[in-house]
């Protein structure tokens, strides 16, 4: 199953940067450039264990949904998110948080892979890993910027 990792350093402590990445507001904005909007599921405020949510939105110039529910909450140190219907064979996030000096390192962990086999396995291989890298990058743009604007 494909994966990657990717880390950033982030000037705000644990909690504030975990509860952050549990916002839904923060998703929204985060992810402007593919038209993202919530199709079912709480539509504002932080998503909570066990939620499901909905997300629609445009990857490749087609409307893509994906559900996707939180488990494993342990704040401020980490939580998981997983597809539970939607355009992937599979697709599992493991957001990790750790204290590091002056703020924190978050951590993203992605497993996923494509429907149909071989083929899903190309895509994958070809077109997917990048751009869910690219897509977990803006997310993680976002957050960075929202600590920024606050120490300005």
């Amino acid at each position: 199953m494909p994966q990657f990792v990717l880390e950033r350093f982030i000037p705000a402590p644990p909690e504030a940067v975990f509860d952050l990445s549990l916002d839904v507001g923060l998703h929204l904005a985060s992810q402007r450039r593919h038209r993202e909007r919530v199709a079912a599921g709480r539509t504002t405020g932080r998503l909570e264990e066990g939620e499901q949510i909905t997300w629609s939105a445009r990857h490749f110039g087609l409307r893509f949904q994906m559900t996707s529910m939180v488990f494993d909450v342990e704040r401020p140190h980490r939580f998981r998110d997983r597809q539970t219907k939607g355009p992937f064979g599979s697709f599992l996030h493991t957001h990790e948080f750790a204290a590091a000096d002056g703020g924190t390192l978050m951590r993203d962990t992605i497993e996923f892979h494509s429907p149909l086999g071989s083929i899903g396995a190309l895509v994958d291989k070809v077109v997917m890993r990048r751009h869910l890298i690219r897509v977990i990058t803006e997310r993680n743009d976002g957050i960075s910027s929202h600590f920024a604007a606050l120490r300005t």
